[in-house]
C-alpha cells in the first residue's frame, strides 16, 4: 500500500503546543525545587518528597484518561475534547505553582503540583497519541515526534532568551523568573492549542476482522508483549538518569561552580545544541534503526557526565562544555522513545484487534512520570543523606563532592543499565512493515 507523506502543514500546526508546554513541566526539576528551598526556606528534601508524591497520584489518573480517550466517540474525534477540557485547568494550576504568594507550605506545593500534573495529563497525553496515529510509516513516525520535541524545544528557547532580556534588565531573582513563566503559559497555550484543533485531523480508530480482546486478557496480552515491557524499563532508566541531573542543574551552578547567574545561558546553549543534533540522530536512526540510535544518545550522555566530578569553583567554562555537549542528544532520546511506542502499539493492534493507543500511551507516561519522581527524590535526598542543606547554610567541599558525584556518575551508570534493554529490540523496520501489512490485510471495512 502506498504511503501519502503528511503535509509540512500538518506536523507544525500538531506541534504548536508543545511551544507551551515544554515550558511546564521543565521548571518543576529545573526552577521550582530550588526556589522553593533556597527563597521560600522549605527543606530541601521535603520540596523533593512533595514534587515525587505529586507525581506519584498520576498512577491512577493516566491510565484512566488513556483508556477513556481510547473509548471516546465524538465528531470531533477521540482525543480533541481531553486536550480542549484540561487547558484551562493547566493554565490554572501553573500560574499557582509558579507564583506562590509568601509564605506558602509543603501542603501547598503538594497540592498544586498534583492539580498542574493531572491538568497536564489531560492535555499532554492525548496530544501525543493523537501524534503517534497521525502516521502508520516507521520514517515519518520520528519526523512526527521530531517537529513536536523541536517546537518543545523552540518554545524553552523563547522562554530562555525572556529570562535572558529580563536579566540584563536586572531581573534575576528566581521568583520573577517563575513569574514570567507563569504568564507565558497562560497567554500562549490557549491560541496554540485552538489552532491544533482546529487545523489538524484525527485518524479513523484501527480495528481488524476477527477475535478482539477485552477487559483482562486484553491486558494480559499488553502486558505480556516483550517490545512493551522493554520499552517500559528503558523509559524508567533514561528519564531517572535525566532527570536527576535536571534536579540539580541550578544547584551544582549555585553552590560549586558559583555562578548561578548562568543557569539560563547555559540550559539555552544546551537546548540548542539538543535541536540543532536532531538532524544527526534522524540519520542515525534511518540508518541504524530507531532502537540503536537512541542506545548510542542515552550513551552519550553518560559519557560526558563522567567528567561532572572533576569540577571545581570557577570552573565554568569546562562545565558549560560538558553540559552542551552531553544535552546533544537529549531531545532525540525522547523524540525516538515516542516513536518507537507507536511502533509497539501497531504490534498490540495485530494481537487485540483494537487500537489502545491512549492506553499504552498512558502506561509509557506513568513511567515516565515514575522517572520525574525517582529522578527527584534521588536527586533531593541523597544530596541531604550526604549533608548538602542549602537552607541550613554553606555546604563543605565533602558534600559538594557527593553532590557531583550523584549528580554525574549517578546518571551514567543508570543509562549504561538501559542499554541491553533496546539494543536488540524486537521490532525493526522490517518486522514494523509486516505488522502494517497485516493490520491493512485485516482492518475493517
Amino acid at each position: 500500500m502506498t504511503h501519502t507523506p503528511l503535509p509540512r502543514s500538518t506536523l507544525i500546526y500538531y506541534a504548536l503546543p508543545e511551544l507551551t508546554q515544554a515550558v511546564v513541566t521543565l521548571p518543576m526539576a529545573l526552577f521550582v525545587p530550588a526556589f522553593y528551598t533556597d527563597d521560600l526556606g522549605l527543606p530541601l528534601a521535603g520540596v523533593g518528597a512533595a514534587i515525587a508524591a505529586s507525581r506519584l497520584l498520576d498512577v491512577v489518573v493516566d491510565p484512566v484518561v488513556g483508556m477513556l480517550s481510547d473509548r471516546t466517540r465524538t465528531r470531533w474525534g477521540r482525543r480533541k475534547p481531553w486536550i480542549a477540557a484540561g487547558t484551562p485547568a493547566l493554565m490554572l494550576s501553573a500560574w499557582m505553582v509558579f507564583a506562590p504568594p509568601a509564605g506558602v507550605s509543603l501542603a501547598y506545593l503538594f497540592v498544586w503540583a498534583s492539580v498542574l500534573f493531572l491538568a497536564f495529563t489531560l492535555v499532554d497525553l492525548p496530544h501525543k497519541v493523537w501524534g503517534a496515529e497521525l502516521s502508520t510509516d516507521y520514517l515519518e513516525r520520528n519526523h512526527v515526534a521530531a517537529w513536536r520535541e523541536g517546537f518543545g524545544g523552540a518554545g524553552l528557547v523563547l522562554f530562555l532568551a525572556t529570562l535572558l532580556i529580563m536579566g540584563f534588565f536586572g531581573h534575576t531573582a528566581a521568583r520573577e523568573q517563575l513569574w514570567a513563566i507563569g504568564l507565558i503559559i497562560v497567554l500562549s497555550l490557549p491560541p496554540l492549542v485552538g489552532l491544533a484543533l482546529r487545523k489538524v485531523p484525527e485518524a479513523r480508530p484501527e480495528e481488524l476482522i476477527g477475535a478482539r480482546q477485552r477487559g483482562w486478557p486484553a491486558l494480559r496480552l499488553a502486558l505480556e508483549n516483550r517490545a512493551f515491557r522493554r520499552t517500559m524499563a528503558t523509559i524508567l532508566l533514561f528519564g531517572t538518569a535525566v532527570m536527576i541531573q535536571a534536579t540539580l542543574h541550578r544547584l551544582v551552578l549555585t553552590h560549586v561552580i558559583g555562578r548561578p547567574e548562568l543557569f539560563a545561558p547555559l540550559i539555552l546553549a544546551e537546548t540548542l545544541a539538543s535541536l540543532g543534533a536532531i538532524p544527526f540522530w534522524l540519520r542515525l536512526a534511518a540508518r541504524f534503526g530507531k532502537h540503536r540510535a537512541v542506545t548510542a544518545a542515552a550513551l552519550w550522555v553518560g559519557f560526558w557526565s563522567l567528567g561532572f566530578p572533576l569540577l571545581g569553583a570557577g570552573d565554568i567554562v569546562p562545565y558549560a562544555a560538558l553540559i552542551i555537549l552531553r544535552g546533544s542528544s537529549l531531545t532525540s532520546i525522547f523524540l525516538l522513545s515516542n516513536s518507537i511506542a507507536a511502533d509497539v502499539v501497531d504490534q498490540d493492534v495485530v494481537e487485540s484487534g483494537r487500537q489502545r493507543t491512549g492506553l499504552f500511551f498512558a502506561v509509557w507516561g506513568m513511567a515516565v512520570k515514575g522517572a520525574v519522581a525517582l529522578g527527584v527524590l534521588l536527586a533531593t535526598a541523597l544530596p541531604a543523606a550526604f549533608g548538602f542543606e542549602p537552607a541550613l547554610g554553606a555546604p563543605s567541599a565533602e558534600t559538594t563532592g557527593w553532590l557531583l558525584v550523584i549528580y554525574g556518575w549517578l546518571p551514567c551508570l543508570i543509562m549504561v543499565l538501559g542499554v541491553p534493554l533496546l539494543w536488540h529490540f524486537p521490532i525493526d523496520r522490517r518486522r514494523h512493515k509486516e505488522l502494517r501489512d497485516e493490520i491493512a490485510e485485516r482492518r475493517c471495512p
